[in-house]
């Protein structure tokens, strides 16, 4: 199995956790999105939505948008729970995930981070900083009295919301007044198995594409 990503992509690096808690055999190919990777034609034929994370399965079906390809990897694992309702749970925190976490506070996080805060986005940013504290006020009210979204089970909507909230510091967002956040950050770090997203300062040069 290959999969194509940018490890310090929450989106990308939710797949890697998962290959990494659940021991799953895989070749990791880097993406580099800034140098424009994604547009280049080799990568636009295997996803012409030009978009990673992607997974290319030993039976070479290609997978694409990241919680399905959490779902295809783990869906017989104890990460996937066996009753409906759980499931559907599961993908209401997933939906959310992508509808009203990540646009905020990942795109929050590009701008800071990875742009530099250039003048003609700043206002863009201060409302993903306000959309992006509405979900993680949202979230704390979830996690007051449970270690986990769904009880004392790690579940797969705790993998896809881990990745971006565990460094929305990145993005400028302040998460020392949500205790139960860092709670359950410290739990899922604590998973047999688990391997740190590498540090922001880590990552190579941005190349011109």
């Amino acid at each position: 199995m290959k999969i194509y990503g940018d490890i310090y992509s929450g989106n990308c690096f939710k797949i890697k956790m998962i290959c990494d808690l659940l021991d799953i055999s895989h070749e990791w190919i880097p993406v580099d999105i800034m140098a424009g990777e994604t547009r280049e034609e080799n990568f636009v034929a295997l996803n012409p939505a030009s978009q990673i994370p992607v997974c290319v399965t030993d039976d070479g079906e290609v997978l694409t948008e990241s919680n399905a390809i959490l779902y295809y990897l783990a869906r017989d694992s104890d990460f996937w729970p066996d009753n409906l309702l759980a499931q559907t749970r599961v993908l209401e925190w997933q939906f959310f995930e992508q509808y009203s976490h990540e646009p905020t506070i990942a795109v929050a996080r590009f701008i800071k981070l990875y742009q530099g805060m250039p003048d003609h986005r700043r206002e863009e940013y201060e409302a993903k900083l306000k959309g992006g504290y509405r979900a993680l006020d949202l979230m704390e009210r979830q996690l007051e009295g449970r270690r986990y979204l769904l009880g004392d089970r790690c579940t797969l909507a705790d993998i896809s919301l881990f990745a971006y909230t565990h460094v929305a510091d990145e993005g400028g967002f302040d998460l020392a007044s949500y205790a139960s956040i860092c709670s359950w950050i410290d739990s899922i770090r604590a998973l047999p198995g688990f391997v740190p997203m590498p540090a922001a300062d880590s990552r190579p040069p941005a190349r011109l594409s």
